[in-house]
Parts: C-alpha cells; sequence; structure tokens
C-alpha cells in the first residue's frame, strides 16, 4: 500500500511542481516557445491558437503518466530510500530526475548531451540550453526535495 500511496503523491508532486517550473521559466523564455523565429521550432507554437490549444489539453494528463510512470521506475529502490538520509534520498531524486530524465537522456534535444551530437547547429544555442538547464532545475530541485520528505 505504501508503494501505492508513494506514486499517487509522487505523480501530484511531479505534475504541480513541472507546471510551476515551467511558469516560471516562461517569464524569461518565451522565444524558445512562441512566434515564427522561436529557437526551436520543431515544437509547438504558442502563439498559434490550435498549437497552444493541443499543448494546453494534453500537457497536465502527460504530467500525470509520466509522474506514475516515474513513480514506478523508483520501486525497486523505495524501501532503501525510506531508511535513508534526507540529503541522500533528494541526491537520489536529483540524479533520476535531472540526470536520468533530462541531461542523460537518449532523446535528442537542444539542451541534453544526444541534442549536442545529433542535432544540426541552429538548434544549438547556448542561451537555449542555459535556458532549459534552468527550468529542469528549479523543476528537478523541488521534485526532490518534495519527493525526499514524501520518503519520511
Amino acid at each position: 500500500m505504501q508503494y501505492v500511496i508513494f506514486s499517487v503523491w509522487f505523480t501530484v508532486l511531479h505534475s504541480v511542481m513541472y507546471t510551476l517550473a515551467g511558469m516560471i521559466a516562461l517569464k524569461f523564455s518565451r522565444e524558445i516557445y512562441e512566434g515564427e523565429n522561436r529557437n526551436v521550432d520543431f515544437i509547438r507554437d504558442m502563439k498559434n491558437p490550435a498549437e497552444s490549444r493541443h499543448v494546453q489539453r494534453w500537457f497536465f494528463l502527460a504530467q500525470l503518466v509520466r509522474g506514475m510512470l516515474i513513480s514506478l521506475a523508483v520501486y525497486p529502490v523505495l524501501g532503501a530510500l525510506g531508511e535513508a538520509a534526507f540529503l541522500l534520498r533528494f541526491a537520489f531524486m536529483f540524479a533520476l530526475l535531472f540526470i536520468c530524465t533530462h541531461i542523460g537522456s537518449a532523446a535528442p534535444c537542444p539542451d541534453n548531451i544526444e541534442g549536442w551530437v545529433y542535432l544540426k547547429e541552429k538548434y544549438l544555442r547556448k542561451n537555449t540550453f542555459w535556458k532549459f538547464q534552468l527550468e529542469m532545475i528549479i523543476y528537478s530541485v523541488l521534485v526532490s526535495a518534495a519527493a525526499a520528505w514524501l520518503l519520511l
């Protein structure tokens, strides 16, 4: 039962914190997401009403699914994490969230290692890279802290 409770709470925390981190990041990174000349034109344009509606319709549901999947990945070590010190739980979750699902992801994006290998140069802008990093660091710190607290 504790696994199910962890999954439910982690999924909610992930979804809310991911949304919050995105809202914070959007304040200083609109050029990534909006307009004809946005830095990453392979994602939907938030100024285009139809594309924006699609994101609005699916965003939170997608985060619920992602949160649930990430929580399931923690199951094999959940008992040991519950026994570990807060900082170790935080470090493990941060590594999982920032390193495994972001910077070390196998899906090429302008803000991860695979992207720097496979993407065309027009997508590899330093300002875009650092803005994405900041968003993911905010998210990873918030969710890692919340998950480490949840495992108390």
